[in-house]
């Protein structure tokens, strides 16, 4: 008889081995999971890369497209008895001493039992193998997706791919990405690739020990159908966009045109400019290291990256600024005898009728105005010191999306240059620094520094009459209800809707009897205001902001030419012509003469052109 000790241990046995026959049960007959991965060790897993998505302008032109980018492949690891390598090195042009370190790169590069052979294969090598690739057992193609190019425009917007880098594979949330894949760099191929990209599917290659294929795993049980990306409809609208491209070649600068109602992008331009046909992955490595090294920088996208003191374009923005905190009011005078004296400094303006209006001051970009105006709002009593008058000053212009970045959708955007309080207390010492040590800040020098991207949202705010919507270049994403909520979002800037009708008053009297006046539009009320911008290497440049018509505003633009001398004798024209095109895109221009006089310049400076 058993003892109850004995009982207890012959129970436990009889329990555990219940559980192992179970456990063999469920594994053999219920469940075939393990078997499954069992024969994946003579599996290949070939990757079917997705169509990425489609990019579309405005008005639904197709903007770019894919192309089939082909890798040949070798199984890992390979065996190579019986192929003929003389004839496969014959097909694809190469010699029998790279085909060997090809395979040893291969070796030890290989991922999930395989390795790329020869990337990128031409059309006319593929033709060539393809027929014949049952005599090379262990090679294979796989097939991704690659971008070309309808136009040749709008390359920084658009962007491009490349193959994902270490870090990219590192710091991915998910293990979507493999060595090799495409990913988008720059543009809206970085910034919208989660949508481009679609899911990759997967074919499973049952294989014999030579690498041979032996067709597909259980009838595809194991396969994954890819999905293709989201098409994108942006709000470029590309006739817009390679018009304005047309007016600034030979030439260094940018443009940023932006519907003001709805913050859409209409086009955002940044020259020197490069094909985007050359920077797919196929033709990269032949123009990427030329562009690199250009002394015009065609990689830097100016548009949203660039800051530039904005110069007298910043004047109708002050003038709101102290019309909202009190300092002047619409009907303010201040006398200008053609400069203003600082101390032992003079500031110079240009010669006008004096005393000068409000209205007058934008018309003739009177510096004295200005200079008069910012020591008046430094000096109010309401503030305890300067100090205070300008932490109010520095706040109203954050509300017009000045000094951060604007949160655009194309990658690359900067903050501009806008100093808090603190930065001159470092720079003369707390408490020790009046309006006279940043009187230039009046008249848009000194420490300030707005991109083309900010300029042109200024432009849409004054045109809004005091709101402005973030700016953006995607208009819808198939498949997805709605666009991000952050582009729907109004902003209300810090000054009040009734102060900003005798700015647009001065602003349409620029192009009526003021600064560009010569270059008006006819038909068209636009407001603006020219900007000559002091530039310690070298020529001023040509800036200006502008949106029409002025009343019923379509169309808001900032316009830079570097070192290309004064506001409205470059930059104005131009966006004069943009807008003209944007409002009439079936017609030809009423100022042919000063479009082709723009077009045919080349303003790009020699110092440039020589390297230096």
């Amino acid at each position: 008889m058993l003892s109850r000790r004995s009982y207890y241990i012959y129970a436990a046995v009889l329990i555990v081995a219940m559980i192992y026959v179970y456990r063999l049960f469920q594994l053999q007959v219920l469940d075939d999971k393990y078997a499954v991965l069992a024969d994946k060790i003579s599996l290949r897993k070939q990757t079917i890369y997705p169509q990425r998505g489609l990019i579309f302008d405005r008005n639904k032109k197709l903007l770019v497209y894919n192309e089939p980018v082909r890798d040949l492949m070798v199984s890992v690891p390979f065996q190579i008895e019986g192929i003929d390598t003389s004839l496969l090195c014959e097909l694809i042009g190469i010699d029998t001493t790279e085909f060997r370190e090809r395979l040893e790169r291969a070796e030890k590069n290989a991922y999930q039992r395989k390795a790329v052979f020869l990337k990128n294969v031409s059309n006319k090598i593929y033709a060539r193998i393809h027929e014949r690739l049952f005599e090379f057992k262990g090679f294979f193609f796989e097939i991704r997706q690659d971008r070309n190019y309808k136009y040749v425009s709008s390359a920084h917007v658009l962007g491009f791919l490349g193959e994902v880098s270490r870090s990219d594979l590192e710091s991915q949330e998910s293990d979507y990405y493999e060595q090799g894949d495409f990913v988008g760099k720059k543009g809206v191929e970085q910034f919208y690739e989660e949508f481009l990209r679609g899911e990759k599917g997967e074919k499973y290659i049952y294989i014999d020990k030579l690498g041979t294929s032996k067709g597909s795993y259980q009838d595809g049980r194991l396969d994954i159908e890819p999905v293709d990306g989201n098409d994108l409809i942006l709000t470029i609208d590309i006739a817009l966009q390679e018009y304005g491209e047309q007016l600034l070649q030979n030439k260094m600068g940018s443009m940023v045109a932006i519907q003001p109602k709805t913050g859409e992008i209409l086009a955002l331009i940044s020259s020197p400019f490069y094909n985007p046909r050359n920077f797919n992955i196929q033709n990269r490595s032949e123009f990427y290291g030329k562009a690199a090294v250009n002394p015009t920088k065609p990689l830097f996208n100016r548009a949203v990256s660039a800051p530039y003191p904005p110069g007298s374009t910043f004047k109708p923005l002050m003038a709101l600024v102290a019309l909202q905190d009190g300092a002047i009011n619409p009907g303010t005078h201040f006398p200008c005898p053609g400069f203003y004296r600082l101390g032992g400094r003079i500031i110079r303006c240009h010669g006008h009728p004096s005393p000068t209006s409000l209205e007058r001051s934008i018309a003739s970009s009177c510096n004295t105005f200005y200079c008069h105006t910012f020591r008046t709002m430094m000096q109010l009593d309401k503030y305890e010191d300067t100090e205070a008058a300008y932490r109010s000053w520095y706040n109203y212009l954050q509300s017009f999306g000045l000094g951060r970045a604007l949160g655009i959708d194309v990658n690359g955007e900067s903050k501009g240059w806008l100093k808090d309080a603190e930065f001159y207390d470092r720079m003369h010492g707390k408490g020790s620094w009046i309006y006279a040590n940043i009187i230039s800040l009046s008249f848009g020098q000194g420490e300030l520094g707005f991109t083309p991207m900010q300029m042109a949202n200024i432009a849409a705010t004054i045109a809004n009459r005091g709101y402005f919507y973030t700016p953006h270049v995607i208009k819808s994403i198939s498949g997805v209800d709605t666009i991000p909520s952050k582009y729907t979002e109004k902003h209300q800037t810090l000054v009040e809707e009734k102060y900003f009708n005798a700015v647009i008053e001065g602003m349409k009297l620029v192009t009526i009897s003021g600064t560009a006046a010569h270059v008006a539009i006819e038909g068209i009320q636009i407001a603006g205001k020219t900007g000559t911008v002091q530039n310690p290497h070298g020529k001023n440049h040509s800036a200006y902001m502008a949106f029409a018509p002025a009343d019923d505003p379509e169309i808001a633009i900032a316009v830079v030419v570097e070192e290309s001398g004064y506001g409205a004798t470059w930059a104005a024209p131009m966006a004069h012509l943009m807008i003209e095109k944007y409002m009439f895109p079936d017609s030809t221009t009423k100022k042919q003469y000063l479009e082709e006089r723009l077009m045919n310049a080349d303003l790009i400076p020699e110092k440039y052109k020589n390297g230096n």
